[in-house]
C-alpha cells in the first residue's frame, strides 16, 4: 500500500460501527431473558446462567480489553481485529443450535472475548489514523453512534424475538459482512520512532492515565443508572405504562447524544473543565432524578444527566490518546475500555448495595450517586491543566500508513 495512504470515510465508517459490536453483546438479548428463561425452567441454575448469559460480556471485556490492548501493540492491530471479528461471529450465532443452557453461557464469555479485542482495536486505530481536530470528531462520533447503536438493537431484537428466543442470535453474523471490509479497507500502521522518549520501550505513563481511568470506570457506572434504574423509579411514582417509560429513556439517549456531540463545540476548552462540567451536569441530573415528583420532572432529570454522561467518554478517550504514542496506544485503549464496562457492571450492584434490595430506598440511592458526581467534578480541577491541552502523539510521532 503507498505509504502515503490517508483514512477517509470506508476507515470512519467501519471503525464506528465496529465499535457499536459490543453493544450488540449488552443489549441484544434484554427482550427475549424471560422466554430463554422459560425454556430452561428445568434446567438447574436457570435463574442465575440466564441472566449471566446477558450481562457476561460486559465481565470479559472489563477483564480482557487491557490483555488486547497489549496484544494490539506488540502484534498489530489488524490481525487481532480480523480474529477478533471470526470469533465473534462464531460464538455469536453458536446458541441458534445450542441445547444447552451452560454451552451458551461459555458461547456468551467467547462473545466478551472478541468483544474487548473488537472495542480495542476499533478505539487504538482511530487513534492511529487520525490526529488533532479529526481524532476528537471521531471519538465523538463513536459516542453517538453507540448510543443510537444501543436503542436500535434493544427494538431489534424485541422484533426478532416475537420469532423465538433464539432469533436474535442470528444478528451476529452481521460479523460476515464486517471480515471481508475490514480486511480490505483497514491496513496496519507502523509507528515511526520519534527523538523522544515515548517510544516502543518507553514507560507506560500510569502516573498521568491512572486519574483518567478512575474517571472512565465512574463514567461507565454512571452511564447504566438511567437504562437499569429509570423504569424502577418511575414504578414508585405510578408509571409504568411502557410507553411513558420508553420516552424517559429516549429523553436520556437524546441528552447524551447532545452531550457527545457538544464536546466539538467545547473542544478549546481545557479538559479538567470539560469533566468538571461533565460531573457536574450529571450530578445535577442524578439529584433531580432523586428529588423528583412527577414523571416529567424525571425526564428533565434524565435528559440533563444524559448531557453530562455523552460530554464525559470522548472527553476522557481523547484526553488518554494524547498522552501517549503509538507504541502505547492499545494498551490505553484496553484499559480504557475495560474501565468503562467494569463501571457498567458494577452499576447496578452499587445501587443494590445501597438500598439493601429495597425498592423504596431508591431515591436516597440515586441522591448518593449524585453527590458522589458532584465531588468528583470538584477533584477534577485538581487534575492538570497541560494534560488535557498537549497532544503527545500528534507532536512525537505519526503513524506510517500503508
Amino acid at each position: 500500500m503507498s505509504a502515503e495512504r490517508q483514512a477517509g470515510l470506508p476507515q470512519s465508517l467501519l471503525l464506528l460501527l465496529g465499535s457499536c459490536l459490543p453493544v450488540l453483546g449488552a443489549v441484544l438479548l434484554a427482550p427475549v431473558l424471560p422466554r430463554m428463561q422459560e425454556h430452561f425452567a428445568s434446567t438447574p441454575g436457570a435463574t442465575v446462567l440466564v441472566p449471566i448469559a446477558l450481562t457476561l460480556p460486559a465481565l470479559m471485556i472489563a477483564l480482557l480489553a487491557p490483555f488486547a490492548g497489549v496484544i494490539a501493540d506488540r502484534l498489530g492491530r489488524k490481525p487481532l481485529l480480523l480474529g477478533a471479528m471470526v470469533l465473534y461471529t462464531l460464538c455469536g450465532v453458536l446458541p441458534l443450535w445450542l441445547d444447552s443452557l451452560e454451552a451458551i453461557v461459555i458461547s456468551r464469555a467467547g462473545i466478551g472475548l472478541a468483544e474487548a479485542a473488537i472495542m480495542t482495536c476499533c478505539t487504538t486505530l482511530m487513534g492511529d489514523y487520525y490526529n488533532g481536530a479529526r481524532r476528537e470528531r471521531l471519538f465523538a462520533l463513536q459516542m453517538v453512534a453507540t448510543s443510537l447503536s444501543a436503542a436500535i438493537f434493544i427494538a431489534v431484537g424485541g422484533m426478532l424475538g416475537e420469532h423465538g428466543w433464539r432469533v436474535p442470535f442470528a444478528l451476529y453474523g452481521v460479523g460476515l459482512l464486517f471480515l471481508p471490509l475490514m480486511a480490505w479497507f483497514l491496513w496496519e500502521p507502523r509507528g515511526q520512532v520519534a527523538a523522544t522518549a515515548d517510544v516502543a520501550g518507553g514507560a507506560f505513563p500510569w502516573r498521568a492515565l491512572t486519574p483518567l481511568y478512575a474517571l472512565s470506570f465512574l463514567a461507565g457506572l454512571s452511564l447504566f443508572v438511567v437504562p437499569v434504574q429509570a423504569g424502577y423509579l418511575l414504578n414508585l411514582l405510578h408509571v409504568d405504562a411502557p410507553q411513558q417509560i420508553g420516552m424517559t429513556m429516549g429523553a436520556n439517549q437524546l441528552g447524551v447524544l447532545a452531550g457527545a456531540l457538544s464536546f466539538r463545540l467545547l473542544s478549546g476548552m481545557p479538559a479538567p473543565r470539560q469533566m468538571l462540567l461533565a460531573f457536574v451536569l450529571a450530578g445535577i441530573g442524578g439529584a433531580l432524578m432523586a428529588a423528583a415528583d412527577s414523571h416529567a420532572l424525571v425526564v428533565v432529570a434524565v435528559l440533563v444527566n444524559g448531557l453530562g454522561i455523552g460530554l464525559m467518554l470522548p472527553t476522557l478517550i481523547t484526553w488518554i490518546m494524547s498522552l501517549v504514542g503509538f507504541h502505547q496506544r492499545g494498551r490505553a485503549a484496553g484499559f480504557f475500555t475495560a474501565a468503562i464496562f467494569a463501571g457498567e457492571f458494577v452499576s447496578p450492584l452499587v445501587v443494590l448495595a445501597i438500598t439493601g434490595g429495597v425498592n423504596s430506598s431508591l431515591p436516597t440511592a440515586l441522591g448518593i450517586i449524585a453527590a458522589l458526581q458532584l465531588l468528583v467534578a470538584v477533584a477534577c480541577l485538581g487534575l492538570p491543566k497541560r494534560a488535557g491541552q498537549v497532544d503527545v502523539a500528534s507532536v512525537t510521532e505519526q503513524p506510517a500508513r500503508g
